[in-house]
C-alpha cells in the first residue's frame, strides 16, 4: 500500500515559495541599501521573488564541411579494400 500524496515530507513536495521569510526579505534588503540597522523589523516593504528557469544548452552543430570531411575519409578507406 502506498503513502498518501498529502502525507510526503515538505522538503520532496518541491515547487518554488512564492514568499520569503522576516530573514530572508531583511537580507535582500540590506543587499539593495533599502534597510539599515535600528529599522524595525515590522511592516518591511516587500521584496520580488525571482524565479529563475533553467536554460538548456544546445549541442554545437557542426557545420556541412566538418560533416562532409568526416566522411570523405570512409569512403577512401572503401575504395582502398
Amino acid at each position: 500500500m502506498g503513502l498518501h500524496p498529502s502525507l510526503k515530507r515538505a522538503e520532496k513536495l518541491g515547487g518554488e515559495r512564492s514568499v520569503l521569510k522576516r530573514s530572508e526579505r531583511i537580507k535582500r534588503l540590506i543587499e539593495e541599501d533599502k534597510w539599515k540597522e535600528g529599522d524595525s523589523v515590522l511592516g518591511l516593504p516587500k521584496v520580488k521573488v525571482v524565479k529563475m528557469k533553467a536554460i538548456k544548452k544546445e549541442k554545437p552543430k557542426e557545420s556541412e564541411e566538418n560533416q562532409k570531411a568526416a566522411k570523405e575519409p570512409e569512403k577512401k578507406e572503401e575504395k582502398a579494400k
